[in-house]
Parts: structure tokens; sequence; C-alpha cells
């Protein structure tokens, strides 16, 4: 398996993905949602939750598993070593999260319908969020969301802009930073049909009759899936299924849509180029962006100044609705 020392998330990062981080920040009302999350360290909790409900995956724990993760951490040079942990859920699903201590969380249901190479896949494509950076701005913007509901509440409605901004720009990033972890896992496992076979069974793999599954009928499905755009309907149709036509916002964009990206990439120079060891590198050790003590009391003085000038305005305008 090929390694990639030093290498910089920005030799693999998907330029859509890019582009809806800075459209991303850029909503009114997300800088001061994601300062007023610098007060709270979301990951502790999660953190001791799982210590607490879990299994700490190491040499005496899963330890074929802790082996596979291992290697991807080498070969994606990440350190420090984020946690990885098992939990006890039926259900074929694995995140990523934290950026002080950053951890990996697999579902028993994933580990018990994947390979050891397709667990490795999926361990790769995790530790691709946590290389790009992609953990802590997830957590910022699902408190985002909360927090501008909130403001909307509090505002007599008018932080409900608010909310909608962040809401498609949050989701639309979410569903761009899948990309780039997809580059990761093809980097790491150097077989576009072993990731492609990953995704497949991720979308609806079965242990009884899983063996009648073909992965060229599924490429075929993915290029079908792309002529639907030759209707304008159709594109209409996508764009609600993505942002919440069913009654929510879809995190990750359709496994078939996911495929041509990867074989469009895997033809291109960028890709050759890393194969070949030409990539960009990271100019300071490590690859979590740990923020000092001190950035995070600077922020967190500045947000409570903010807030103090909130509220003061939402007394004001309480006051002249209870005079009129």
């Amino acid at each position: 398996m090929p390694t990639y020392p030093g290498i910089s998330s920005d030799a693999f990062r998907h330029p859509l993905d890019q582009q809806a981080e800075d459209a991303l920040r850029s909503v009114p009302g997300f800088n001061l949602a994601a300062r007023k999350f610098v007060e709270f360290i979301y990951e502790r909790p999660q953190f001791v939750y799982l210590m607490g409900n879990s299994i700490q995956v190491g040499p005496r724990q899963y330890s074929t598993i802790y082996s596979l993760f291992r290697e991807c951490v080498r070969d994606l040079d990440i350190h420090p070593e984020p946690t990885l942990f098992v939990s006890q859920n039926p259900q074929v699903n694995s995140y990523a999260l934290g950026q002080d201590h950053p951890y990996i969380v697999l579902n028993t249901g994933l580990l018990d319908l994947l390979t050891e190479v397709e667990i490795r896949t999926v361990l790769a494509h995790e530790l691709g969020h946590i290389k790009c950076g992609h953990t802590i701005l997830i957590q910022m913007g699902i408190w985002a969301m909360g927090a501008a509901a909130f403001l909307g509440d509090l505002t007599f409605g008018i932080g409900n802009i608010v909310t909608s901004g962040l809401l498609f720009a949050f989701y639309e990033w979410r569903r761009k930073a899948e990309l780039s972890s997809d580059r990761a896992a093809l980097l790491v496992i150097d077989d576009i049909n072993i990731v492609m076979k990953t995704m497949m069974k991720l979308s609806g793999g079965s242990h009884a009759y899983g063996h009648e599954c073909s992965l060229d009928e599924f490429i075929r499905q993915s290029d079908r899936f792309q002529d639907l755009d030759q209707d304008s309907l159709n594109q209409v149709y996508k764009f609600l299924l993505y942002n919440g036509g069913n009654g929510s916002f879809l995190t990750h964009p359709f496994p078939v849509e996911r495929l041509r990206y990867l074989r469009d990439w895997v033809k291109s120079e960028e890709y050759r180029q890393i194969r070949q060891g030409n990539y960009q590198r990271v100019t300071d050790e490590g690859s979590v962006n740990v923020p000092s003590q001190a950035a995070q009391n600077q922020e967190a003085q500045r947000l409570q100044r903010q807030l103090e000038e909130l509220q003061r305005e939402i007394n004001r305008m309480k006051s002249e609705s209870d005079q009129s």
C-alpha cells in the first residue's frame, strides 16, 4: 500500500469542498455562532460518552481493526493519532469528530457487513475528514443550526433569515466535504474498484445476497443517474431531494454521484502526480489545527461583548413591543 509522508490535505482536497466551505463561512451569522462554539467543548461530552459506552480500539481490543487503522494513519501522515471506538449499533455507519482530541467511531453493523479491505477504506475516508480539518467545522455547523434557530425565536423571527442561509450553506458544504474524504480513501487503498465496491455495499449491501451484486452494474447505474440530468425537471427533483424535499437535508452526496467524481479524478494528472510522490506537503508539524488557549479566550471575550450588545438590542425591542 502507498504512503504519503508529509502530504498536505490541499494536495487532494476537492475544489468544490473548498468553495462550499468559503460560502458557508461567508453566511451572515456563522462566524458569530462559530465563535460562541469556542466556549463549549462539544467534543468532550461526546468523548466521555464514548469512553463509557463503547469499546476503545487498541492493541488488545479489536487488534485487527487497530492494525488497519494504524496503517491508514501512517499512509495519510496524520499525527497525533486519533482515537478509534467501536459502538454497538446495527446501523451501517461511521463518523469522525473532534479537534483537540479527534476520534472515529465505527458501528458494529459496519464491521459485520464489510471485509477487512473495505473497513480499511472506511477508516481512510474518516481519517480524510480529520486530515482536512472537517471535524471541527461539522461540530460548529451542527451547533450553529440550533443557535440560529434560538436567535430566530428571540428576535421575533428575524434570525430565521440567518437560519435558512446557514442550513443551505452548511449542508452543501457537508456533501462536498465527502468528495475530499473519498479521495483520501482512494489514495490509501490504491484501487478504485475496492473503493467503489465499498460504496455499493454501504448503499445496499446484504449478508445473505451480497454475492448477487455486481460492481459493473452499479457503475452503469451511476451513468444512468447522470443521464437523468438531461431532463431539467429531474435536476429540480435532485435539488429538492438534497435540500429538504423529503423532510430533511442530506449530509452525503448520492453514492452513484460519488462514483462519478472518483472515476474522473483517478484519470486526472493531479492524481497521477500524487501517486508519483509529487504533491503539496505540510509546512507545520501535525495535521489537526488546534487553536491556542489564548486565542480561544480572546474569541470568547469578543463574543461575550457581542452577545451583551445583542441582548441589549433584544431588550429594547421587547420594551418597545410592550409599550405599543
